[in-house]
């Protein structure tokens, strides 16, 4: 009797807690769609639900224990001096935080059932409101579960301290061991920490591994690795599945594979892993089950790494991908939804959304419509490649998705969903009568009028993201961003008044910004947030990527690149040279403090009506007045 062809596809730690990353939902729902037995595990969720029990805190705490007591962390200490109070507490926090013991936010709000750690002294930054409360002020009288989730989640934090300070020091929710693999030229960083002697998590994720193994019994598993911070678990569970049996292929790709490691050349990866695929998995992955089946030569596969007489080869046989229309729609079947933890990390009404909430997550159309922004990786297949697929086929895998699940909630994953096909969309989505809660990220372009805003409403759009970046014209238009600042005054402002949730990604240190354009760019998001145009926002720093048009042509923005060392492994962010003058002792990471506090309060409606320069008295030197009239956004929305 021959053993039946299997395609088990992994999550490896660590990705989101609250829903499940959507990749291998993805690969499992096309290969059903061609006959094809695959089924998947999310092996992060499952490594935390398995370190957060009385039995995993046990192990914990004697990982704690083991130490010399003089290097052991304040968040250590707390955690032995109150291990009874975390033992106890630990299960019903889990519980509620997946939504089946609701009545607990009540004891937990009221702050006297969980153990309070270091990181529940960031409570005491904030401003009382006259109640007694800290919280007072983002929560109110009647926000307890919301209240009651916030300080969940400051315990889980703290206990991710104690698994990073005594068990693991790679340890972290999103970021576990992110810099053995994020932009690394060489392999050694990662080779030397799978050599070394499994930790405590690393004895888990195996245990969980062989476990899965048993379950399924595949032939071919697909590691699929959205960030660098899942690399080095991947690896570890591919280390396991070598040494249990060799026979099993293993393929990696996802997201970090397909953005940094377009030029691998290291063999030693080949040690864990078979095969390493680049850009959209269906066509590569289905290439791939026919050679295993004998029915395709390893010459003929597409973006397809491999090893061969010691060497990496890359072969990608010229061949069409699989049509957005053809991909089939995700399946959610073997992830278990209900055990997910909705957590609420940032006050930040759009954080939460990442956090909070099993969202289905979908996309209305593959790549960008736009694909001319020059900080994004324009070069690569998931921007570059752009194919929709008609309303009626969307809406078709909504309704699948909302039968399997039985959640109506949708996050849509486009870098910059298409007005066009939201358009059609939200028409369809009314027409069948079909009730969903959805958001995702756009371009804040023109065509998205106050009626479409309605629509998109109607059709139950509850938010939307979009790229301010550097709120300034000019930057904006080096940018080719193909938008100006009052006009998206005006299309937010449209959102807004349709009951949409508006949040702002904005940027810092791109090439040429003086700190004049800093302290204009920060005016406008003053306005923005002023007419209630924006009710979110985030900046972030820059960073050049050797896929954008920055990264490769930098002489356009006024910039020098950094040579980077000989890359064998990963290649992704370089550093650059910024001729732009600025004060003594003042640069752009000095500039981001100030950003940051003035974007903190003014989600909150703090400090909106203040000079924009009283965010910048830290620095050391006289800063200018904007040049940007205070009533510009008024008028431009008049």
């Amino acid at each position: 009797m021959t053993t039946p062809f299997r395609v088990l596809s992994l999550i490896p730690p660590m990705t989101q807690l609250n829903t499940p990353y959507p990749s291998t939902a993805y690969l499992t729902g096309f290969l059903r769609s061609r006959g094809i037995d695959a089924v998947q595990e999310d092996l992060a969720l499952a490594l935390v639900l398995h370190l957060f029990t009385p039995a995993g805190l046990e192990a914990l705490r004697g990982c704690a224990l083991a130490q010399p007591e003089a290097q052991r962390t304040a968040s250590v200490h707390n955690f032995l001096d109150q291990f009874d109070a975390y033992r106890a507490t630990i299960g019903p926090v889990i519980a509620y935080l997946q939504g089946r013991d609701s009545t607990l936010a009540y004891r937990i709000a009221a702050r006297g059932l969980l153990p309070e750690g270091p990181r529940f002294s960031a409570l005491e930054n904030y401003v009382d409101d006259g109640s007694g409360d800290p919280l007072g002020w983002a929560f109110g009288a009647l926000g307890v579960q919301d209240k009651a989730r916030h300080l969940c989640t400051l315990y889980l934090n703290d206990l991710s301290d104690v698994i990073r300070d005594a068990a693991d020091e790679r340890f972290e929710f999103v970021r576990y061991a992110e810099s053995l693999a994020s932009s690394q030229p060489s392999f050694d960083p990662l080779a030397d920490a799978l050599a070394t002697p499994p930790t405590l998590v690393d004895q888990l994720l195996h245990d969980l591994t062989l476990a899965a193994l048993h379950r399924h019994q595949p032939t071919l598993v697909l590691l699929s690795v959205p960030f660098p911070g899942a690399m080095y678990a991947a690896l570890r569970i591919a280390q396991t599945i070598k040494a249990q049996n060799p026979h099993v292929r293993i393929g990696l790709g996802g997201g970090f594979v397909n953005t940094e490691l377009r030029e691998l050349k290291d063999p030693r990866v080949f040690d864990f892993v078979d095969y390493v695929t680049l850009d959209a998995g269906e066509r590569p992955v289905l290439s791939l089950i026919e050679h295993l089946h004998g029915e395709r030569g390893k010459q003929r596969l597409q973006r397809t790494f491999l090893r061969e007489n010691g060497e990496v080869k890359y072969v990608n046989l010229a061949e069409p991908d699989i049509p957005f229309e053809d991909v089939g729609t995700p399946t959610w079947d073997g992830l278990p939804i209900e055990r997910y933890l909705s957590l609420l990390d940032m006050l930040n009404p759009m954080h939460r959304l990442w956090s909070d909430g099993r969202w289905n997550k979908l996309t209305v159309a593959h790549g960008c419509y736009w694909k001319k922004c020059s900080f994004c990786d324009v070069s690569l297949d998931y921007i570059g490649r752009y194919e929709t697929a008609t309303a009626a086929t969307l809406a078709d895998r909504i309704e699948k998705i909302v039968n399997e699940t039985g959640q109506t909630g949708f996050h849509f994953v486009d870098e910059a969903a298409p007005p066009k096909a939201l358009k059609a969309l939200a028409e369809e989505l009314i027409r069948r009568d079909l009730q969903i809660s959805w958001w995702g990220n756009i371009r804040f372009e023109k065509t998205f009028t106050p009626e479409l805003s309605e629509l998109l409403a109607q059709s139950g759009c509850i938010a939307m993201s979009g790229g301010l970046e550097v709120a300034s014209d000019r930057l904006l238009n080096l940018m080719k961003k193909g938008v100006s600042v009052e006009q998206v005054a005006r299309v937010t402002k449209g959102f807004t008044d349709a009951g949409i949730l508006v949040h702002a990604y904005l940027m810092y240190g791109f090439p040429t910004q003086t700190l004049q354009d800093t302290v204009d760019a920060l005016e406008y998001v003053r306005q923005l947030f002023e007419n209630g145009c924006i009710q979110s926002g985030f900046f972030h720093r820059f960073s050049c990527t050797v896929h954008s048009p920055v990264g490769m042509d930098p002489a356009a923005y006024g910039v020098e690149l950094i040579p980077l060392p000989e890359v064998t492994f990963a290649k992704n962010d370089i550093g650059f040279t910024d001729p732009t003058p600025m004060p003594p002792g003042v640069d752009h990471d000095v500039l981001g403090q100030g950003l940051r506090k003035a974007i903190y309060n003014y989600m909150h409606g703090l400090c909106v009506d203040d000079d924009v320069r009283r965010w910048f008295e830290h620095l050391p030197c006289q800063v200018p007045r904007p040049t940007v009239k205070r009533g510009k956004i008024a008028k431009a929305l008049a």
